[in-house]
């Protein structure tokens, strides 16, 4: 009989009287920030099928990290967008700090609702 072969894309290995799936874990290692780690969350309680699925392919770190990445950068984008449309400058921030913390800290809250309802809590796909 044979040691090896491959079957549906699967290789299997003889191990005793038995085959077994000869399956590996990605070495790729990514640190995962706050909207990936919330994401995951999200799809392991509500999309459980899809996060079975990208654990098995071995894709679950390299697609947290994407969802991370373009979370951080729509955040960035949106609160340099919309601290200017409110006026909010560095000038604001060196006459009245005060008053400046408190519009840059509603526009944080602003843009993250908005990132966690169009990336974060979305199941995307593969």
């Amino acid at each position: 009989m044979k040691e090896r072969f491959v079957e549906n894309g699967i290789e299997y290995v003889k191990v005793g009287d038995y085959y077994i799936p000869n399956l590996t874990v990605p070495q790729k290692r990514y640190n995962i920030g706050k909207y990936g780690n919330l994401h995951k969350k999200f799809i392991k309680e509500h999309h459980n099928a899809f996060y079975s699925l990208l654990l098995a392919n071995g894709t679950l770190l390299e697609y947290l990290k994407k969802i991370d990445t373009k979370a951080k950068n729509e955040v960035d984008r949106l609160i340099a967008e919309l601290a200017d449309k409110q006026g909010v400058t560095e000038q604001l921030k060196a006459t009245n700090q005060m008053k400046w913390v408190g519009l840059m800290n509603n526009i944080k809250a602003q843009t993250e609702e908005i990132v966690y309802s169009t990336i974060v809590y979305k199941r995307k796909t593969l």
